[in-house]
């Protein structure tokens, strides 16, 4: 059941969440301290991660007794914390600087993180497996360009253009969190 609105949703709140734009500044702090990042590799290891964990994250919950609107409900907290970060220029959560860019601090965590799992569990709850699938891999393939010029979007958007779109995508992942939160919270009660 293909449906473009699906796919245009699912496809928002992923950008929302991944946040590629806002992790400019990240990416570039990472390529300078090692060098070349494998944007093919981080871009197909996030596809893996993100559509294993689609499929495998609900069994996983039902497994240890939890269903997927308790799971979203405490998913829109999760993502209402990563907007917190964005809109207010926070850090809830710090990770040490990897050593180098490999997989590890580019796939994961910082594309295919806790926020993003958490929101793809959320969004199974809502929307078709197969919508999100297709959002995936067009927010992959839209990764994949801002890994491989990055130092171009740098130059375009400035410091300042990056932290009004790292701004801007705050408030609408703020305000999808309070709509999922909304959405799964009825269900429990």
């Amino acid at each position: 059941m293909v449906n473009a609105k699906e796919v245009l949703t699912v496809g928002m709140i992923l950008f929302a969440v991944i946040n590629i734009i806002g992790s400019v500044p990240v990416i570039i702090s990472l390529k300078k301290k090692v060098g070349h990042i494998q944007s093919e590799k981080a871009s197909i290891v996030s596809v893996i991660i993100m559509i294993a964990f689609l499929f495998i994250g609900e069994e996983i919950l039902n497994i240890i007794g939890i269903d997927v609107n308790s799971f979203a409900v405490a998913g829109s907290f999760v993502i209402f914390f990563i907007s917190l970060e964005m809109v207010l220029g926070i850090s809830l959560y710090k990770d040490e600087t990897p050593e180098t860019a490999s997989i590890i601090p580019i796939a994961f965590p910082l594309i295919a993180g806790a926020g993003t799992l958490t929101t793809l569990l959320s969004l199974r709850a809502e929307f078709h497996v197969v919508n999100i699938i297709i959002a995936i891999i067009v927010n992959m393939l839209f990764v994949y360009l801002v890994l491989k010029f990055s130092g171009k979007i740098e130059r375009i958007l400035g410091t300042a253009g990056i932290g009004v779109v790292r701004k801007v995508f705050g408030v609408v992942l703020m305000a999808i969190a309070v709509k999922l939160f909304e959405s799964n919270v009825q269900e429990l009660f």
